[in-house]
Formats: structure tokens, sequence, C-alpha cells
């Protein structure tokens, strides 16, 4: 991290998981537990419970995000969520490009840069995930990948909205797997993707724009992930379920 440059942010996302009163009693009992953090704290919920997270959240340093969002303001999209409908409700933050939606659900390049141009629209921050795949890495080409995963989303992005953007690096093949990029590798990557920021935009806002790593990051390996200059915070997936696991990985970011 390098806090002189840029803000640090810690981002749970807790995917497909806990009801409305779970997701009240872990946040309830998360609060005191990083109510003096020195860096941003979000919790990105499922749709469901958005509501329950604002209010439970209100007044303290969590903010509240959701974990995806529609590229068209309304329309016939039946199951989708839009922009100004997670705006309209107090949301701050969203999560896009996750690897699980371009896995599963069909998202691309093309898709992921629409739903990053709706959310700047309509006044959200924007969680842009990317990352390669395991074969990817295998076969030399990480760079390539991510570099054009990070091009493809920012298009049309401007220098000013790009300060609403948090770059998360998640390697696919370390998300929900128990593997952990190694540290050295996690900052080589958020250090070439800032390279790239940087030939879009220039250095000064190559070096304010927050880069997090995910995939497996958790309470024992986040000190030394978060020791790196280019790791800038961590969006966590598993560990963000238990407060006692996501409040040390606040800790290890509020140093």
């Amino acid at each position: 991290m390098n806090k002189n440059l840029r803000k640090a942010v810690i981002a749970g996302n807790w995917k497909m998981n806990k009801t409305r009163p779970e997701a009240k009693a872990l946040i309830q009992e998360l609060l005191p537990l990083v109510k003096d953090a020195d860096c941003g704290v979000v919790i990105c919920v499922p749709y469901t419970n958005l509501e329950t997270a604002l209010a439970a959240t209100a007044g303290t340093n969590i903010a509240v995000g959701a974990e995806n969002c529609h590229w068209a303001e309304s329309g016939a999209f039946t199951g989708e969520i839009s922009a100004p409908m997670l705006k309209e409700l107090g949301v701050e933050y969203v999560v896009i490009g996750h690897s699980e939606r371009r896995q599963y659900f069909g998202e691309t390049d093309v898709t992921v840069q629409k739903r990053v141009r709706a959310a700047l629209d309509a006044g959200l921050t924007v969680i842009l995930c990317i990352g390669e795949l395991l074969e990817q890495r295998e076969a030399g080409i990480t760079e390539e990948i991510v570099g054009m995963q990070t091009k493809a989303a920012l298009g049309g992005v401007s220098r000013e909205e790009l300060g609403r953007i948090i770059l998360a690096y998640e390697p696919v093949w370390a998300i929900g797997t128990g593997k952990t990029a190694t540290a050295a590798q996690a900052n080589e990557v958020n250090h070439y993707i800032r390279t790239v920021v940087e030939k879009l935009y220039d250095k000064e806002a190559a070096d304010g724009v927050t880069i997090q790593y995910g995939g497996s990051m958790n309470a024992k390996n986040a000190e030394e992930l978060l020791d790196q200059p280019d790791v800038d915070g961590g969006l966590i997936g598993g560990a963000s379920l238990k407060a006692p696991d996501f409040a040390a990985i606040v800790k290890a970011a509020s140093r």
C-alpha cells in the first residue's frame, strides 16, 4: 500500500450468502471491530440484503455496495437491477465484472464496459474486477488478458470519472480455491495494471487509482499481501462472512 498516493479499501463480497437476519447479525458483530479503521470499509451484499445493510450501517464507517447492476436504466430485463435503482436505495458501490459473472452468466468485456458506464452515470463507485484463468497464466499471457480487460472496461471513462473506479485484480484460479497468488505475483500484476492506466491517462491518475487484490485473501496472508506497494486493499470473498477474519484484514490495511 502507498497511502500517501491513494486510498486503501477493503471490500467484502458476500456473494449469494446470508438471509436478512443473518446479514444484520454479521454487520452488528463487525461494526465494533472496524470502527477505528484507517482504510475504506465496504460490504457488497446480495440485493435482498441491501436495505438491511444500509439500515444497519447508517452513521458508521462501513459503506454498502451491490454485487452487480444492469446497463439499462429500466426496461424488459426480467430479474435484473439497474444502477439508478441502487443509487436511489442509497447504495454507494457496485462490483462489476467479477469472474463468476463472466464464467457462469456470460459476462463479456463488452457488457462489463456497458455496466461500468451505467454505474458511473448513476453516481456509483465501481469495483471493477479483472483477472486471468489458470491456463492463461500458464500460457504466459496474464498481462495481455488483464491489460485487455482493463482497457475495454475503461473505454469512455474520463480521467475525472476514474476517481470513482477501484480496480480489483482477481486471478480466477485463486477465487474460492484456497490458492492465492504470492505477494510478489499479486504486486507484479497490480503494478502492470497501473502501467496500463498510466498509458490510458497519465502517471498522476495511475498513482491515484486504488488497485485491490482479490483471490483467497484472508486473515493469515493479508498483511504480507498488503505490504506490497501496488496492493491497495482487497476484495474479500469467504473471509468477509466471518466478522473476526474480515476485521483482521481491515486491521492489516489500517497500519
